[in-house]
């Protein structure tokens, strides 16, 4: 449901969502990015080519989360899991449908696309627990 309401109005895609450990994600991390740590989430966008590709949209793409990285996160924020893990979703998704957030007006644009959505799923803006925690990957 939340990966849908993320993807709304996008056309079709294929996004897979897999949730795995700190040592899977630190060495995806490590081998893509250059990070030599574990990550709440990452995203990897299919190549143009990718088999079912339409014109002018984006075409899907894995996200993968650590579960335990989110677990750790959750409670020094004091969120539910299940609000979390919604967040990144969200937030994988807004990556592989173009959004980034490494120049602060693309940031703020990304947080407020994230609590509008997440707000449709009735969780609640979760910048307002923000305590050193943000979509780490991409």
């Amino acid at each position: 449901r939340t990966a849908l309401a993320a993807w709304a109005g996008t056309g079709p895609a294929a996004v897979t969502i897999a949730l795995d450990n700190d040592r899977t994600i630190r060495r995806l991390n490590a081998r893509h990015r250059d990070r030599n740590k574990p990550t709440n989430v990452l995203t990897f966008e299919y190549p143009g080519d990718y088999p079912g590709e339409h014109a002018g949209g984006p075409t899907g793409g894995d996200i993968m989360i650590a579960l335990e990285t989110v677990r750790r996160e959750a409670q020094a924020a004091g969120r539910p899991i299940r609000h979390h893990l919604a967040h990144l979703v969200v937030h994988g998704i807004l990556h592989l449908r173009g959004h980034d957030h490494h120049q602060a007006g693309e940031a703020r644009r990304m947080e407020m696309a994230e609590s509008r959505i997440l707000g449709r799923l009735s969780v609640p803006n979760p910048w307002k627990y923000r305590a050193g925690i943000a979509g780490g990957g991409q």
